[in-house]
């Protein structure tokens, strides 16, 4: 274990609640707990077990004077979070008490945490790994199910372990490699040029495999923005309504009724999403209409997927036309609603302009097709692919970066391997190629990397 200097923060978000936590981490944690906490059994804080909670209070030394009633929390390095001394006091959940504690703290001896301290600790201290750090605060801003239990997966070391073993396999390629060069002249049983490309190869498909993750990782990450579009009053705002099973936009018969953006959160199936209900698109001298219809437009670009609507009970105008040509070059699902209504356009109709674009016929009157709707959603987000499973999944554009370098140079390495080219020339990129990975979980890092990580981090965490 490394030895720092103490820090100290309030480790829950501001505002008032149950219970507020100031945490201190370092080699003196146990002796500024002995200086402000005072226990009704007269017990001293340096006396009390570890992986305990003791009832007591927080008092100013110097007066005696009572600032909180609190739980102390004592965990001894380097069986803790930060694998250091690390003290908890369990406040009232004020800012007042919170502030009164954490400054009776930083006077008794510790300094102010910085942003992802005390996880950046757990790392340098050989707790956690860099991608599990990561973890950390993915678990905190996580908005599903899917991605918390993601996040968990790679805090428990599921990429790290699939990353570890890569590295192992490169790692002993790397060293036939070398061994070929320091020993050319010595009968030794190395590998066969063969074989060996072959392992790299192996090595590169499992690569593949774990990018292929990458762009589903980040859209669970990030979240999707999906637009609603089409011409006023074919069941924009109802649709946006229905999947959000509340009457979050304003429905009525008259065309126009929505002038402006609404922006909605919906979980589909463990994907964040951001619904964005728009103005109806139509030719109109309301300035106002007019600003809702550009804004509206400016969608078609900014959205990652768009749902245009139709009224399937009317024929198609020059302004569903052009929603079409929109489509056809871009990720979108194409909806005929008003199916209860005697039927006018058909997905045929559609699929004249913008061939190969999924159809889904609804009836947002009586719900029929909405099921199905929420189906295709999910198969064009994940491009039909079941992402969840036992392998990990890349979620982190770090990690992609450094997984996408390290399969460059392994690929470089293979064709030097099918060239014949000299073996000194094939370890240099099969050490680049382990450099890369080794950044994933830090075993080849900057401070300017691990900086810019944490600070990513709340204070107190």
């Amino acid at each position: 274990m490394i030895e720092w200097d103490t820090i100290a923060a309030i480790a829950t978000p501001r505002g008032e609640g149950g219970v507020g936590i100031v945490r201190v981490s370092g080699s003196l944690a146990i002796s500024i707990a002995c200086q402000i906490f005072r226990s009704p059994r007269d017990v001293s804080a340096a006396e009390l077990p570890s992986h305990t909670l003791n009832y007591g209070h927080v008092i100013q030394p110097s007066t005696g004077e009572v600032i909180d009633e609190v739980m102390l929390g004592i965990m001894r390095g380097p069986k803790s979070y930060t694998a250091e001394e690390v003290v908890e006091f369990n406040c009232h959940g004020g800012i007042v008490p919170l502030r009164g504690v954490l400054e009776l703290a930083l006077k008794a001896g510790a300094r102010l945490a910085a942003p992802g301290e005390f996880t950046k600790r757990a790392f340098l201290n050989g707790r956690l790994d860099l991608a599990q750090a990561e973890a950390v605060v993915d678990l905190i801003r996580s908005k599903t199910d899917l991605t918390r239990q993601i996040a968990i997966d790679q805090l428990a070391g599921k990429l790290s372990q699939t990353i570890n073993a890569l590295n192992d396999r490169l790692a002993n390629l790397l060293a036939e490699v070398e061994a070929s060069i320091d020993f050319p002249e010595e009968e030794l049983d190395f590998m066969d040029l063969t074989v060996m490309r072959q392992t790299a190869q192996d090595i590169l498909d499992d690569l593949d495999r774990l990018i292929a993750t990458a762009s589903d990782g980040k859209l669970l990450r990030e979240g999707v923005n999906i637009a609603i579009l089409g011409r006023p009053n074919v069941g924009k705002s109802s649709l946006l309504n229905t999947l959000l099973q509340e009457d979050r936009a304003i429905v009525t018969e008259i065309p126009g009724t929505t002038r402006d953006t609404i922006e909605a959160p919906l979980n589909l199936g463990g994907i964040p999403l951001n619904l964005i209900d728009t103005a109806g698109i139509h030719r109109t001298a309301d300035v106002v209409e007019q600003q809702g219809v550009e804004r509206s437009k400016a969608y078609l670009d900014r959205a990652n997927l768009l749902l245009i609507m139709f009224d399937s009970s009317r024929s198609l105008t020059e302004e569903d036309q052009e929603l079409l040509r929109a489509a056809k070059v871009r990720k979108s699902i194409l909806i005929l609603n008003k199916i209860d209504l005697p039927i006018v356009t058909i997905p045929a109709d559609l699929h004249a302009d913008a061939p190969q674009k999924p159809v889904v016929q609804i009836s947002l009157l009586n719900g029929k097709g909405v099921e199905e709707l929420k189906s295709v959603v999910h198969q064009e987000l994940l491009e039909g692919d079941a992402i969840w499973g036992d392998s990990p999944i890349v979620t982190n554009v770090r990690h992609h970066d450094a997984l996408r370098r390290g399969r460059l140079a392994l690929g470089h390495a293979i064709e030097s391997f099918t060239q014949a080219m000299p073996p000194d020339l094939v370890a240099v990129d099969l050490h680049s190629s382990l450099d890369c990975l080794g950044e994933i979980v830090g075993k080849t890092t900057t401070e300017d990397i691990l900086g810019r990580i944490f600070s990513q981090f709340c204070v107190g965490k």
